[in-house]
């Protein structure tokens, strides 16, 4: 819950426009004739129907049960916001649907049940269990949701759990054997503190002593103290662990403690509670947003501390994210009958293992970090690791076979692992990733049209997500009216090249502009004219260090907007030609093409230059460039000088860069179709490869082909990306969108944040 209006305006906004809601029902069948709505419905139905009467197994066969879970709820603990009604919670379970489709593809319908009674929501629960494949409960207060939970586990025989016990116990259960790991200590041997008696923490105190934690060096606090033995009154899930000390305090509890988890409230640790610690302590404060202790402050007052929290912004973070997707992808996909501890601890030994593998290079752009390593500040993989789809489900489906609960063993790991990875291909996970990195190391960006709303709203978010430092060119009066308008109070430069307060400063850049310029007909007195305009402006503050990169052409041709960028900022050493690309953000995941903006009809040559440039950007996001050269030819098939110039291109790069994945020329749904490509060119570079990058001869194909995409799929696209300039330049399409002028704002910072790497190499 935000106390600032603006906040608050923009949640309402994006949860109502342009449609209320975040998840949608989509026919996945053909219905365009009367003959596809006679199978769909009427009389076609009654087959399946029929099948499904002889044996209700198949319904996993003909229906889409085996890949539907319920998120239900009666929304009696919802979030921090507490028992605020079903109807409230379900903004909440329509987000948790959201996460389970973009991490693991699994479709939700979210439930929302009006009833606080025990036996009528288990009843309801039970009585819509036919039409999915899982049951995730979600949001419902203790101590009733574990007895919601065992009496469906017991009584249904599909996968049910309710995350907030299990997601944190199983994150965190996995982070902690790292950390003993890391520490060397034993789990047998490790005292633990554990502040908080709620589901979660009863949770995971369990799962800690699956592993191996002794209940005798186990002590439970909640709102009242330490959990004794000799309280009088404590429920049957306090009373396990409940200790036998002669102790009160959480102060008392800490002494000599190797592990602290928190689940309950904000700042209860203090410093000297974190000295009396062990040696080596384990902390792992989880309470959201502010943890029970400040994180730098834990950090500071121990060196030798491993700490993780609930937040994205420190290391470790105990995400549920991890968990519970990739959990119900393996036990919906051998149709398992439950989701038991076996399967919970093979999850947690998955993650864990995860973690001290050799971590992709996507992972490392998109964390910032040259390399993460296994060590204090990486002890459990990150959220936006692509392997975890591979890795934790198979983990889960070995467990739920081994342990007899499986219907549909999996007989092909290998096609299995094959299949998980071909379920993120519709996953925005590259936009997501630009964003993040462009926050680790934010850059001064100059927004060259920000007197317009659209490109002021696009600053505004930046500013507030961290993803830039904007600086505002434009009429200075406008510009504050427009701020006024959007709420936009935080403290930002505004620059208006033409006021008077501007004389000197576009002085001095014109007197640098026309020393470069000065032989190519240019006088000061041109210079000192074209400084008023604020793209000449922008690109002279780049080139002098006044802003790190910058924005422009939301309402002005693309042509007109280029010229002054490559007069002024020119292109980067070695490069002859500049070009632009797009990213797709496909269902089969993400696209580059190139030329999108730039070259009409580049010749062989320079088409290779284009191929070799769009290769380096695609490694810039972590992704192996595989490149098609288009064509409306196939290999040889035209000997029209169109299709023989990408064939040349095709062979200068097959000679001067033989390690490069490309090949051409090549007609789309062959570059597209693996099959295809596989069947008719074997002998193809491409065979067998899933292609992520198209080279078009010419920008008439290019430009059309991503624009075809983007309007007819509804699909997202980031740029077009600049490159080969000497600094970070980006130019966007006339009348961009606000989140594409978010989107290459981040594209700007990442350039930025290369071409600094290389001035420092």
């Amino acid at each position: 819950m935000s106390n600032n209006p603006r906040k608050r305006r923009e949640a309402l906004v994006y949860h109502a426009k342009p449609k209320p809601g975040k998840i949608e029902v989509k026919p996945t069948k053909k219905y365009a004739t009367q003959r596809d709505l006679s199978l769909a419905y009427s009389p076609g139905v009654a087959e399946p129907c029929l099948e499904i009467e002889k044996d209700k197994e198949n319904a996993y066969k003909y229906t889409t049960k085996g890949n539907l879970v319920a998120v239900i709820s009666n929304g009696t603990a919802v979030l921090g916001l507490g028992d605020i009604g079903p109807e409230a919670s379900k903004p909440v379970m329509e987000g948790k649907g959201l996460l389970f489709k973009i991490f693991a593809d699994i479709d939700v319908f979210d439930i929302e049940v009006d009833t606080k009674d025990v036996d009528k929501f288990i009843e309801t629960v039970k009585n819509i269990a036919p039409t999915f494949g899982g049951i995730n409960l979600e949001d419902i207060k203790a101590p009733e949701a574990f007895e919601i939970e065992q009496r469906l586990k017991a009584e249904l025989d599909i996968p049910v759990m309710h995350d907030d016990q299990h997601g944190t116990a199983i994150i965190s259960a996995a982070a902690l054997l790292n950390a003993l790991e890391l520490s060397k200590k034993k789990i047998e041997k490790a005292k633990i503190v554990i502040s908080g008696a709620g589901a979660a923490a009863v949770s995971c105190t369990k799962l800690y002593k699956a592993f191996g934690a002794k209940a005798e060096n186990i002590v439970m606090t909640d709102s009242k103290g330490v959990i004794r033995k000799d309280r009088p009154g404590l429920s049957e899930e306090k009373m396990e662990f409940a200790t036998s000390r002669k102790i009160d305090t959480l102060e008392e509890a800490m002494k000599g403690a190797d592990v602290f988890v928190g689940l309950s409230i904000a700042n209860i640790v203090s410093p000297e509670m974190l000295k009396s610690m062990a040696k080596r302590p384990i902390v792992f404060a989880m309470a959201n947003p502010n943890p029970e202790i400040d994180y730098q402050l834990a950090m500071d007052t121990r060196k030798d501390i491993i700490m993780a929290t609930g937040r994205s912004d420190h290391p470790n973070q105990v995400n549920n994210v991890l968990g519970f997707p990739f959990i119900f992808r393996g036990a919906l996909d051998v149709r398992a009958t439950k989701i038991n501890e076996e399967m919970k601890m093979a999850a947690v030994k998955a993650l864990a293992e995860l973690a001290k593998e050799a971590v992709p290079e996507q992972v490392n752009i998109a964390y910032g970090e040259t390399r993460l390593n296994f060590g204090s500040d990486y002890i459990i993989p990150k959220p936006f690791d692509p392997r975890l789809i591979a890795k934790v489900p198979p983990a889960v489906a070995k467990a739920a076979m081994e342990s007899g609960v499986a219907k549909e063993p999996i007989q092909d790991w290998e096609r299995y692992e094959e299949e998980l990875l071909e379920r993120m291909g519709s996953d925005n996970k590259i936009t997501r990733l630009l964003l993040n990195r462009a926050k680790m190391n934010p850059k001064r960006i100059v927004f060259a049209e920000a007197d317009h709303l659209d490109v002021l709203k696009a600053a505004q978010i930046v500013q507030d997500e961290g993803i830039a430092i904007p600086i505002l060119l434009g009429r200075r009066e406008v510009i504050k009216e427009l701020m006024q308008e959007i709420d936009f109070n935080e403290d930002v430069l505004i620059i208006d090249p033409k006021a008077d307060d501007q004389e000197n400063q576009r002085k001095a850049y014109a007197k640098v502009y026309w020393k470069s310029r000065s032989r190519s007909g240019v006088t000061l007195y041109d210079a000192e004219k074209l400084m008023r305009e604020r793209n000449y402006f922008a690109a002279m503050m780049v080139n002098e260090g006044d802003a790190d990169g910058l924005l422009s052409g939301y309402s002005r041709a693309y042509p007109t907007v280029v010229k002054p960028m490559l007069e002024l900022i020119g292109m980067a050493p070695g490069v002859t030609r500049v070009a632009a690309t797009n990213i797709m953000n496909t269902s089969r995941g993400p696209l580059f093409i190139s030329d999108t903006s730039i070259n009409i009809d580049p010749p062989a040559k320079d088409l290779a230059k284009i191929a070799q440039m769009t290769a380096r950007t695609v490694k810039l996001f972590g992704i192996e460039p595989v490149v098609a050269m288009m064509s409306y030819a196939n290999f040889g098939s035209s000997k029209d000088p169109h299709a023989v110039k990408v064939k040349d291109a095709v062979a200068y790069l097959h000679r001067y860069q033989p390690d490069l994945n490309v090949d051409g020329e090549l007609q789309a749904d062959f570059a597209l179709n693996r099959e295809m490509l596989q069947n008719k060119f074997p002998f193809s570079k491409l065979a067998g490869k899933k292609v992520n990058t198209l080279i078009y001869p010419n920008l008439d194909s290019a430009n059309s082909t991503y624009k075809l995409i983007k309007e007819l799929n509804n699909v997202d696209s980031i740029g077009p990306i600049m490159m080969g300039m000497r600094r970070p330049v980006h130019i966007l399409q006339l009348g961009a969108s606000v989140e594409e002028i978010v989107n290459m704002t981040a594209i700007t910072v990442v350039d930025a944040q290369e071409k600094e790497k290389k001035q420092k190499k």
